[in-house]
Formats: C-alpha cells, structure tokens, sequence
C-alpha cells in the first residue's frame, strides 16, 4: 500500500495532522452502533434516517467508478473499509500518490470522479470548491482518491483529498454520521477580503454582533484550539463560547439561519442527515458559539476564527492567515 505523501505546496504541522486510532475515530465519527444520546431519544441503533443511500447520485457515481478501475489501479487506490487511511485527518495531504490529472486515470474516470463531487455538493457549493482547487492546486485534477470496502457487496466510501479539502461519500455505512466522517475545506487565499469563505465568517458575525455585552463575554475565548481537535465529546461535556439556550428567541433564529448558510455548500441528503442528529442528541439547544480573540487579523472583533459546537458537532473555522475549516458531525455514546 502507498503511503500518503504531503503536498510540497504546503505540508502540514502537528496541528493541521491528526491520526487517530480505531477505538478514538470511533468516538470522534459515531462509528457504526448508536447509543448513549440516540438510546435518550427513543431511537433504536436501526430506524428511519434522513441520509444519503447507495443508490444517491453521487454513490451511484461511486459504483460506476469502482467498476471502471483495472485490478492495477485497485491495488493503489482500493483498501479495506476499516484501513487507518480513511481515519486521517488532515488539511493538506495526498490519500493516494496518484493525482487526478495523472495517467494513471482515464478521461471517463476523471469525468467520474467530477460528478461525485458535483453530487456531494450544492451548485454553488461546486462552484466554490472548482474555484479553491484551482487557487490551491489547478484544479480537481490536483487532488487524489481513494475507495475503502466495495460499492458492490457492503460497506464502502469514496474519498477526495488535497491542499484545503476532505470530502467524503459512502452511502451511509458509517452510521449515524454525517459526510461519512470528519471533512475538510479551506482556502490559500490570505487577504480576508478576498477568500472564498467569507460569507461564513460575515454571517457568523452576525450572531457576535446580535449579543449583547454580558453576551460577548461569555462568547469571546482569548486562545484558540487546536484546529483538528475535533473528536466529539458526545453527551453531557462542557463546551467553549455562549449557549443557544442563552440566547433570545430572535438570536436563536438568527443562529439557526447562520447554520442553514454554513451547510448550503453540501447536497441536501447530508443537510438532513445533519440535522436529524442534531434532533437525536437534543437539537440546536446542546450548541455553543465560540469567537476567538487570537487570529483576530486586523483587531477590528471581526472574529476570523470561531466554532459551533455540541455533543454532535464540531465546525472549527480558523481564517488567519488562511481558511481552514475541520467539520465533524455525528451521534457518540
């Protein structure tokens, strides 16, 4: 098996890397049993769920690709469903040494490999990533796959990575957990004004700006967090930054709409697969808004990195100098 290699472009410190053993990635990603919070709910570990399927778009995608590789390409890019490769974290590495646009690939894997992502992703969702791998690395085709387990008799999961981006398809075999598992975007570009995720930052501001001073205190954190430190802490934990609870009504809609902006990138199966395990593990009232005075680029409280957090989420979002955004969602005992 190959050994992942980090971009030249940029390789990535002890923080921006986080490799994780099974028992830990277990607890971080929900794994494949749902208890503790799930069990709360008066959920059974198999009922009806909003998720994506092995017969959604991009997962048909998936399929197709599978069937199209030459047993010396699944020698490089196919691996065990539970391979500790699918369990990094990082915001710059290659999962596989072979890059799209090599040709290793055929055009109609290419193309294949395209639709996957336009099909885990809103239209203006693709439109941004096509426009940060093209910042970042020239493109999709500078970027590298790889498939654990096997689309065609179990549990699988395609997965993209590169300079600023994780994303992830795999029909929900990992159950209970939203994009398959922690994901990853980002941008290289460092003039605040100019990066493509700063329409989040704005409307996440919005909420900072909605609090009142006793608000903003509790809400403002002086030193930020390691930015993959992402694992969920799951039921019953303390978390950084100002409670929904302890927000009025018209704060808390704001807080929900802000949510619903930060998601639209993403195709609407994973939307209501996250906001069916919000629901599960006590809804938006389990969340923190964090907002982070290191990093502040211009020390104008225009926070530059913040975190939404729960029992079942974790949206770490750091913009100094650059964006890198950690994303993980789902239901741990």
């Amino acid at each position: 098996m190959l050994k992942p290699e980090p971009s030249s472009a940029e390789s990535p410190s002890a923080e921006e890397d986080l490799i994780v053993g099974r028992r830990t990635f277990l607890q971080s990603v929900g794994g494949a049993v749902v208890t503790g919070a799930a069990a709360a709910a008066g959920l059974s570990p198999k009922f009806s769920w909003a998720a994506p399927t092995p017969k959604s778009a991009a997962e048909t995608c998936v399929a197709q690709l599978y069937q199209s590789l030459s047993k010396a390409q699944k020698e490089v890019l196919v691996f065990p469903f539970e391979h500790e490769l699918r369990k990094r974290i990082s915001a710059n590495w290659h999962i596989t040494k072979p890059i799209i646009r090599d040709d290793f690939y055929t055009d109609a894997q290419r193309k294949l490999v395209t639709e996957i992502v336009r099909n885990v992703t809103s239209p203006d969702g693709f439109e941004r990533l096509e426009k940060q791998t093209e910042y970042d690395d020239g493109g999709f085709g500078g970027y590298s796959i790889a498939l654990f387990g096997n689309p065609e008799s179990g549990p699988f999961q395609f997965e993209l990575t590169g300079r600023h981006l994780t994303l992830r398809a795999d029909g929900d075999s990992v159950d209970k957990v939203a994009f398959g598992g922690p994901i990853i975007y980002g941008h290289g570009e460092e003039d605040p004004d100019q990066n493509l995720f700063l329409y989040q930052t704005k409307q996440v501001n919005e909420v900072f700006k909605a609090l009142d001073p006793k608000q903003a205190e509790a809400a403002i954190i002086t030193k930020a967090p390691s930015e993959a430190a992402v694992a969920l802490q799951g039921p019953g934990k303390t978390y950084p930054g100002i409670a929904y609870t302890a927000l009025t009504r018209d704060q808390q809609e704001l807080v929900e709409k802000t949510l619903k902006v930060l998601l639209a990138p993403y195709r609407q199966e994973d939307v209501d697969e996250v906001f069916a395990i919000l629901k599960a593990t006590g809804g938006m009232e389990q969340l923190h808004f964090a907002f982070y005075q290191e990093g502040d680029l211009l020390n104008d409280r225009v926070w530059d990195i913040w975190r939404v957090e729960g029992p079942s989420l974790v949206w770490h979002f750091r913009g100094a100098p650059h964006v890198h955004a950690y994303i993980n969602i789902g239901i741990v005992g």
